[in-house]
């Protein structure tokens, strides 16, 4: 089974911003900081995904140890649509990342960078900007539970800046969930697109047209039918 790329957002009201009271580097700019609740486990979510507390406690230790602890833990500015850091629209850095019970409580630290500036323009204007995870993991039905999916071997990527959570992204999601990664052994992960080209490959040439018309308006469909 292959990994899929998912988001995943809290509530509205989960985070907060802090401006620093004094600057370590000595200088007079204070830095703005984001602090709250950045992931959720054992509990049904608005996605309908369950994650595990002890899978996600260790995802967790790794992505701090790995990315945390080396200032690599960086989130962009709204989701991308790969399941990898664009440093070019990076705009906060993750500084704390723990579990506290069944939440993973965070805490990031803006960016000077163009995107993280915006960042900073949004929060300061009152703009309700949120936080939402991107990992890869496995969707397993959950017996007995239609529209539940229980998530297995999660890989945390990073966690991104949105706009307000309450706010319908149907769109985004269609693009970031569509696609699949195998993760290799050494952690590295590629996106798979055999099924895709396996599908080409075997229809004649006059057919291929049809077919490409044909997902591209399920896909349309499909994203219309989540708004």
């Amino acid at each position: 089974m292959a990994h899929k790329l998912l988001i995943e957002t809290p509530e509205p009201g989960c985070v907060e911003y802090v401006v620093e009271e004094s600057n370590l580097k000595g200088d007079s700019e204070k830095r703005l900081w984001i602090v709250g609740e950045y992931m959720m486990a054992g509990h049904k979510n608005k996605n309908g995904r369950i994650y595990d507390v002890n899978e996600m406690s260790r995802e967790v230790n790794r992505y701090s140890d790995q990315f945390i602890n080396n200032k690599r833990a960086m989130g962009e500015l709204n989701h991308p649509t790969s399941a990898e850091v664009d440093l070019e629209r990076a705009c906060h850095l993750v500084t704390e990342l723990k579990m506290n019970g069944d939440v993973a409580k965070g805490k990031s630290m803006v960016l000077q960078t163009p995107m993280g500036k915006i960042l900073e323009s949004l929060i300061k204007d009152g703009v309700q900007v949120g936080v939402s995870s991107r990992a890869l993991g496995k969707l397993v039905p959950k017996e007995g539970a239609d529209d539940t999916n229980l998530v297995k071997d999660m890989k945390l990527v990073a966690i991104d800046c949105v706009a307000d959570p309450s706010y319908p992204r149907a769109f985004v999601n269609g693009i970031l969930e569509s696609k699949q990664y195998i993760i290799s052994s050494d952690g590295s992960f590629e996106e798979l697109y055999d099924n895709f080209e396996n599908s080409i490959a075997s229809l004649p040439q006059r057919d291929v047209e049809e077919y490409l018309k044909k997902q591209v308006l399920e896909f349309i469909s499909k994203i219309q039918g989540k708004q």
